[in-house]
């Protein structure tokens, strides 16, 4: 095979590839408005393929069922959750404490706020929905309790968080976010701050409410 044949034969590959990924990409979008419109279980798998316009046999060829589906979608509002979340600077020079964790809030308020069709099937119908299902959502809470927690186990160590069990501490602000998540959600964007919602739920769980 001579060398223009074989660069021939290797961009008909990486178009096959491409043309695959944008029509994956095509149920997956379709999947998702759909599950928006209509919650996961009124779905249907001809619900799907009508909205893709594609055949049914083409569905099959990339999801074998609307289960595999929802788990991709929620896996990728998850891990962009998860990239949000960063650990807080120390270092000379960084921002201050209360900014970096409110740049924390604010992505992962935005994240949310982005797919609100979808981060509704998440906090509504996601949860019992299956076994996979529930450990994907186990291990995404799991992580950010982890991150909490550690958070505030720092906040000890530098004095910005008083004493106190740092583990039972994180699920009480994970719950808070959780709820300011859902309110989000279910408030038009001409009703709601979000900016100031973030800042509301940081300087509550860092100062509380009392005014002595």
């Amino acid at each position: 095979m001579t060398t223009a044949t074989t660069h021939e034969a290797d961009g008909r590959t990486v178009r096959a590839k491409q043309k695959r990924a944008r029509r994956r990409q095509t149920i997956l979008d379709a999947a998702l408005r759909v599950f928006s419109a209509k919650g996961y279980h009124q779905t249907r798998i001809a619900d799907i393929i009508e909205e893709a316009s594609i055949a049914r046999g083409t569905f099959y060829l990339y999801f074998d069922s609307k289960t595999a589906i929802f788990h991709e979608l929620l896996e990728d509002v998850l891990t962009r959750i998860d990239e949000n979340v960063a650990g807080v600077d120390l270092e000379p020079g960084a921002l201050p404490v209360r900014e970096q964790l409110l740049n924390t809030v604010r992505k992962i308020f935005s994240v949310f706020r982005a797919d609100r069709a979808f981060a509704k099937l998440i906090l509504r119908e996601a949860v019992g929905l299956d076994e996979e299902v529930d450990a994907m959502l186990d291990g995404f809470y799991g992580r950010l309790h982890r991150w909490l927690s550690d958070s505030l186990r720092n906040g000890q160590r530098i004095g910005l968080i008083r004493a106190g069990d740092t583990e039972l501490t994180a699920w009480l602000i994970l719950g808070s976010v959780k709820q300011f998540a859902a309110l989000v959600l279910t408030t038009s964007d001409e009703d709601i701050d979000l900016e100031q919602l973030s800042e509301v739920i940081l300087d509550f769980n860092l100062q509380g409410i009392r005014a002595f």
